[in-house]
């Protein structure tokens, strides 16, 4: 008789089949009571085979319900029949003893139904080739599987994001200690809304000729005022070249800012200031006159020149009519011919006809001439100053392409303080430059 939590060996008469067909039925029907009427106890679906049972070939650890064709041979009938009443000891089937209930729940229990009885007589078949059967892990396994990678990945993310935003933050200096760095992450800055640039516009360019004290003094005459009005040399300067000054005409010959160059003639072209006089306390060579305004800027400038200690500078050669310089020119071009144009000017294209140029020369005692002047120490102190009283040199060395003249270190031009000041402390070097005229290297015609 097979003992409690042993297989049975395999069957060899059909006794044997008999007696376990009746021990499945009987398992059946002690199942089909069992789910009437559920059991209190703990439960288990079968019983392993004890440590001490140790199987001596697949056959004998295999259940009794191997199909045929994999049973062993049958034993010798006289095997079969060595028990009394015609079967052998395997075929015998004890009833169950009574045991205590937790004992039972242990021990032996049976399956709770035909399909689960089915089930567990196909998992204890087993095949001498057969590879040990690996059972599939209930879905729940998969489910908590699955549970437990979502929560590593949303970990993931809190430190990904964690570990950027203490990037983004500022550095905590070391004096500021853990409660520094911590408050600086656990209570970032709250921003509302994100700050929008400001971006000004810069007014436009404001038309000088439209401020009223500007208009007032060009209509008075008074050119000196019309540029401090305007704000300055340089702003005066730059508003007629970028053409916000309408009121300001550089071809009229009465202005301290007109031009005139081989290109642009005076106008008229016999064009004669008034109010020409003789530059107080300046020695005149010749007798010439300027214009009120230039002889008081000569006169400073002697005076200057003799307060610094260079010596005395006198006055060469001054206001020349149209007529007179038809003399002058005739004169350089008998001596020079063409090459003339590069010393004089022709009549009506000279800055000596304005009243507003002056030829200069050192004296010490006796004067010199025109071309010992910039080897003197009065001509480096008028390089050098002539611009503090309204002067400028008109003709410098290297702007001849733009003048058309050669270097004339005594030929000065005045054009008054404001403007001065804007052509010394921007290095211009000719007035065409200076208001962004076209060069006048030749003449026209």
């Amino acid at each position: 008789m097979t003992e409690p939590g042993r297989l049975a060996t395999p069957r060899a008469a059909p006794e044997t089949r008999r007696a376990a067909r009746a021990m499945r039925e009987e398992a059946e029907r002690r199942a089909r009571a069992a789910e009437t009427q559920p059991p209190t106890d703990a439960f288990v679906a079968f019983e392993l085979p004890s440590e001490e049972f140790v199987p001596a070939s697949v056959s004998d650890a295999a259940p009794a319900a191997l199909p045929p064709d994999l049973l062993p041979a049958a034993p010798a009938p006289a095997a079969a029949s060595a028990s009394p009443g015609g079967a052998s000891a395997a075929s015998e089937v004890p009833p169950l003893p009574p045991r205590s209930r937790g004992r039972a729940a242990r021990q032996h229990r049976p399956a709770s139904s035909e399909r689960r009885a089915a089930r567990a007589a196909e998992l204890l078949s087993v095949h001498e080739d057969a590879l040990p059967v690996q059972h599939a892990r209930p879905r729940r396994v998969t489910r908590r599987i699955a549970v437990v990678a979502g929560l590593a990945t949303g970990a993931a993310l809190l430190l990904g994001s964690a570990a950027m935003t203490a990037m983004m933050l500022p550095s905590v200096s070391p004096s500021g200690g853990a409660d520094a760095a911590l408050s600086m992450t656990v209570q970032p800055q709250h921003v509302d809304q994100l700050p929008v640039p400001q971006v000004e516009q810069s007014p436009p360019a404001a038309d000088i000729c439209a401020l009223p004290d500007v208009v007032a003094a060009v209509q008075a005459g008074d050119d000196e005022a019309a540029i401090v009005a305007a704000g300055g040399g340089e702003a005066f300067r730059a508003a007629v070249v970028e053409g916000r000054a309408p009121c300001v005409n550089l071809g009229d010959s009465a202005r301290t800012w007109t031009v005139v160059d081989k290109i642009r003639p005076t106008s008229p072209i016999d064009y004669r200031p008034s109010g020409l006089v003789l530059p107080d306390g300046v020695r005149n060579v010749e007798g010439g006159a300027l214009r009120s305004d230039a002889a008081a800027a000569l006169a400073s400038l002697v005076t200057g020149a003799r307060s610094a200690g260079v010596g005395e500078i006198a006055l060469e050669s001054g206001f020349r009519s149209y007529q007179t310089q038809q003399q002058t020119y005739g004169r350089h071009f008998a001596e020079r011919g063409e090459r003339a144009d590069q010393v004089s000017a022709r009549p009506g294209y000279s800055e000596h006809q304005l009243g507003l140029a002056a030829d200069v020369v050192a004296c010490a005692g006796a004067c010199g001439t025109l071309d010992d002047l910039a080897a003197t120490a009065q001509g480096q102190w008028i390089a050098d100053h002539a611009w503090e009283h309204g002067w400028i040199v008109r003709y410098v060395e290297g702007a001849t392409p733009v003048t058309g003249y050669l270097p004339e270190p005594w030929h000065l031009r005045y054009i008054g303080p404001q403007l001065a000041k804007a052509y010394h402390d921007g290095g211009w070097t000719s007035l065409e430059e200076f208001f962004a005229l076209d060069p006048a290297p030749a003449y026209l015609g």
